[in-house]
Formats: structure tokens, C-alpha cells, sequence
């Protein structure tokens, strides 16, 4: 890192030159850190881009640069625990004499323990098809990308440090899905809240079952992305932030996904999981977030291979929420132990309503607290020992509060 006093800067352009590369994905934030973060974007054509960031309101105390390409990525080093920071990015224009005007973003790095407060959103099912033309070749109407504009245009207003996705970025798995329905319609949202995701089946891709699919989740996600480290990295991973500890599981081989992480109980991924529910964890929340819905009323069934072979095991170790997806719906149960409602129990809130079509209920249950078929995200804050989580619609009616005390 140098810091920043190159004359480059004094060449900003007024106006977006003909012909000038274009920032197309991003930029997105992702893996953060008490002490780092990395920014991802890309270009139409290749440019070298410049990257300054500091301490809000100090955006150019340092600097990074990335080669020319299309792809680019920054590590950023140095960084201090509980701090905003804002950054510019800049990329070349069409004569390569100067820059255009820069796209500007900030961030927060993640808080140390002393620190007893941290906001969240959260969102999942963010892909849908793309509607067939209409009978006279016209465009028709896509529900989905109007609800995806519509809840990003309220999340961008709420105050978070980062973004849970609960899984299905897109209807497909494929890269070249993923800008029209994930990073275009929540491009504001991504450049200043770093993105945590939970795996989910169609990140596996639609031939998950085959063993000649391994090569899939490396071509169209695993490159794209950066997750907090882990044993199994990217599938599942935690990190801890302020007095939570947020753990990101991986369940589709109840989907067929050959190449998925076991869920058996001597498997990697258990022991990871017994180890991080266990390890310095006293006086922190603990939250899992997992596509599969272990509880579902809706029309997507709950995964009964998910439930068996999880359920104990975060009752045992006093999980206190479960964020999961793949349910085109909002549901939360009540405090739930060895399947009946009880007070001593977990609490399972489905966020899946983030572009698929929403599923009215298709059964009833007593573990259902509250359902609702609508598009929506959720919000939510912890301050010390009471977390509070709130659940809108696109259009930003409040449609359920949960409140839980460690």
C-alpha cells in the first residue's frame, strides 16, 4: 500500500468517454475482517483501476492498484477493528490519459468483542427465470425484477454491517445469470455491505447429482466469490463480530449434490460445526445460516434429511437463531426442542422471498409462529444480550418482529 499522491487523480474525466471501459459487476465487498476485506468488480473491456480508501471521511489515505483485465480484485490490508471506511474506485478512460469519475462505496470492518453491537440485513432466493416473450415476441412483465429493484431500493435505506444470503443467488448457478438478478438489482447495496452466503443447491448447479458436475460451482461461483476462512471453504465458515458468532453450513447433499460437504455425523463438516459451537464462544449469540428449511409449512416442504441430522445438534448446543432458505416464503416457528414448541428452544426464520415467486402455505403446523407468502428481507440488530429482527415486504411493510434475549 503506498500512500496516495499520484497525479493521475487530477485527470479525472467530467463526462464518461465513448468507448471507455465500464465497472459492469460490482463493485461488491466480501470476506471481512476485523483487519481486512476484499473488493471484487469487473469491466467490460480491460483497464488497469485504482483503488483509494481510508477512515470515513478519509477516503485517499491509501491506495492499491490492479493490472489491466476485466476481472479485478483487492485485498485490503491493514485495516482497524470497528472503523468505517469509505473508498473510490477508478478505471481507466478511452484515450488512457486520465480516469473517470470514480464509483464511491463504504464499509465497516467487523467489531471486536468489546464491542456489543452489530445490524444485519438479510435476504435469500434471489434468482427467478426470466419470463418467455409474449405471443407477439414483446417482453412481458417480470415480477421478479421488479421485487428485486423494489427490495434493494429499501435495503439500501437500512443501516447493516454486512449481508446474509440464505442461497440461490440465481434460478440457474450460472455466472451469466448472476448480474441481472442478483448484482445489478442490489448493486448499491453490495458496495458498502460486504456479502456472507449460504450455499445453495442451485449454486451446485441443475446436474448436482452427477459426479461430472464437480467443475460447476468452481466455474460459476467459487471464482466470484470470497468467504470468511474455513476448513471447508467456501461451502461453510464463521466469523465472529462484536459478541455473535454468525456460522454458514452447507446442506445439499439432501439436495443430490455429490460434491457437497457431508452432514454425517463423523463428517468434516459436523466436527467443524460441534467445534465452532463450542470454542470460545461464552456470552456470544449464536446464529447458523443454511439454505436447506429444517421447519417449512410452505409449499417447498421442510428437509427432513436436514432436520435428523442437525436439529439436535444445534438445540444441544444452544443455537439461538437459524436463518435458512430455499423456501420461496417468510415463516418463523416458535422457540422449537426435539420438534414441539418450547421456550428453551431455537428459533428457524425463512428468508426466501428475495425474487422467487412467493408460495402460499400449503400445510399447517404448530411449530409456525408466523407465515407469510411476499417478497421481503429482514433487518437485524444486536445489542448485548437482546437481538431484535424484523422482517418487510417490498414496499416496506413491516410484516413480523421477533425479539431474542441471550
Amino acid at each position: 500500500m503506498k500512500k496516495l499522491f499520484l497525479p493521475f487523480i487530477l485527470l479525472v474525466s467530467a463526462a464518461l468517454p465513448g468507448g471507455a471501459a465500464q465497472i459492469i459487476r460490482g463493485p461488491y465487498l466480501e470476506d471481512p475482517t476485523q483487519t481486512t476485506l476484499i473488493l471484487h468488480w469487473q469491466t467490460s473491456d480491460s483497464t488497469p483501476a485504482w483503488l483509494e480508501y481510508g477512515p470515513a471521511p478519509r477516503c485517499n489515505q491509501l491506495m492499491t492498484i490492479t493490472p489491466a483485465g476485466t476481472r479485478h480484485k483487492a485485498v485490503l490490508y491493514g485495516l482497524v477493528p470497528n472503523q468505517e471506511y469509505c473508498y473510490r474506485l477508478y478505471v481507466e478512460n478511452s484515450a488512457q490519459d486520465g480516469v473517470q469519475n470514480p464509483v464511491e462505496g463504504s464499509f465497516k470492518t467487523l467489531f471486536s468483542p468489546e464491542r456489543k453491537e452489530v445490524q444485519f440485513l438479510a435476504i435469500g432466493n434471489t434468482g427467478a427465470a426470466e419470463p418467455a416473450a409474449g405471443p407477439d415476441g414483446l417482453p412481458v412483465p417480470d415480477p421478479a425484477e421488479q421485487a428485486r429493484m423494489q427490495l434493494a431500493a429499501r435495503m439500501k435505506a437500512r443501516t447493516a454491517d454486512f449481508l446474509i444470503h440464505t442461497g440461490n443467488l440465481t434460478h440457474s448457478g450460472l455466472d451469466s445469470d448472476a448480474d441481472r438478478e442478483f448484482f445489478t438489482p442490489f448493486k448499491d447495496v453490495l458496495a458498502r455491505n460486504p456479502l456472507l452466503v449460504a450455499l445453495g443447491p442451485n449454486e451446485y448447479g441443475p446436474n448436482r447429482a452427477e459426479k461430472s458436475s464437480k467443475p460447476f460451482l468452481r466455474a460459476n461461483y467459487s471464482q466470484f466469490h470470497n468467504m470468511s476462512w474455513g476448513t471447508g471453504t467456501p461451502k461453510y465458515y464463521s466469523f465472529d463480530t462484536a459478541n455473535a458468532r454468525f456460522i454458514f453450513l452447507d446442506a445439499n447433499t439432501t439436495y443430490g449434490a455429490v460434491w457437497a460437504p457431508s452432514l454425517e455425523e463423523n463428517a468434516a463438516q459436523i466436527k467443524w460445526l460441534k467445534t465452532s459451537l463450542t470454542t470460545n464462544v461464552d456470552g456470544k449469540w449464536k446464529i447458523v445460516v443454511i439454505n436447506a428449511p429444517l421447519y417449512s409449512t410452505g409449499a417447498t416442504p421442510a428437509n427432513n434429511e436436514a432436520f435428523a441430522k442437525l436439529s439436535k445438534l444445534f438445540e444441544d448446543y444452544k443455537v439461538n437463531l437459524v436463518l435458512q432458505g430455499n423456501a420461496a416464503d417468510y415463516e418463523r416457528t416458535f422457540p422449537m426442542w426435539r420438534g414441539e414448541p418450547n421456550q428453551r428452544g431455537v428459533v428457524y426464520m425463512t428468508l426466501g422471498g428475495g425474487g422467487a415467486q412467493p408460495q402460499k402455505r400449503a400445510s399447517s403446523d404448530a411449530s409456525t409462529a408466523r407465515y407469510v407468502a411476499a417478497y421481503h428481507y429482514a433487518q437485524g440488530k444486536i445489542v448485548d444480550r437482546k437481538m431484535t429482527v424484523k422482517v418487510y415486504d417490498q414496499g416496506d411493510k413491516l410484516l413480523d418482529t421477533v425479539e431474542l434475549y441471550l
